[in-house]
């Protein structure tokens, strides 16, 4: 069972975004964050509190990945030339976890997490269950045969808030995904806008 620190739509609110699109979100009613002290008027943000709130919001759309492990893609993105923030957001777009979510295997990132901890899921041919696996372009992603008449994955295949990104080769009725090409931030369907330029000024403070 994938360990939560907390609630998915704690983090909506919190933000004061909908990270997700999903109609569900609490976010759609009430537009202030959660707690007694919610509806408080909030002051404008310092430059650090800029930076800490688009790095929340970040690891937080990504299944509230551990801030140790958030920090070694943000290590791993500096050390690669280039646009750190690019490569930031291609580091994170290629977790199995995310491929299996993007390809609308399952509903939530968070239940893609859970998916693959619990075997479900296959690249090439071999069974892997780490959710933060770094896939390859032209990897054959592919969901497990006893795996596929799963309510969960039935139901993903129908949800209509979200489409499969162009960069994926997805074949529904095999149940299989490949990623063709690492995205470019621009590329990334995100609900809301994220800043991966300001994470990389956060860490690099």
């Amino acid at each position: 069972m994938t360990k939560r620190t907390e609630a998915k739509y704690k983090i909506d609110r919190r933000m004061g975004q909908n990270i997700w699109g999903r109609p569900k979100s609490p976010v759609n009613r009430r537009d202030y964050g959660p707690g007694q002290h919610g509806q408080r008027r909030k002051g404008k943000l310092s430059d650090f509190g800029t930076q800490l709130k688009a790095k929340q919001k970040l690891k937080g759309y990504y299944g509230n990945i551990s801030e140790r492990q958030f920090r070694k893609y943000y290590t791993e993105a500096i050390r690669m030339k280039g646009d750190s923030g690019d490569h930031l957001i291609g580091l994170l777009e290629r977790r199995l976890d995310v491929v299996v979510y993007r390809a609308k295997f399952v509903p939530t990132v968070f239940a893609a997490r859970q998916f693959v901890n619990h075997g479900h899921v296959k690249i090439n041919g071999r069974r892997i269950n780490i959710p933060s696996y770094q896939v390859k372009a032209d990897d054959r992603i592919e969901v497990k045969e006893s795996s596929r008449q799963l309510t969960l994955v039935l139901e993903a295949k129908h949800l209509g808030e979200r489409d499969v990104p162009e960069y994926y080769d997805v074949d529904h009725n095999k149940m299989t995904a490949r990623l063709t090409r690492i995205p470019l931030p621009s590329e990334v369907p995100y609900p809301v806008m994220m800043e991966p330029n300001l994470v990389i000024e956060y860490y690099s403070r």
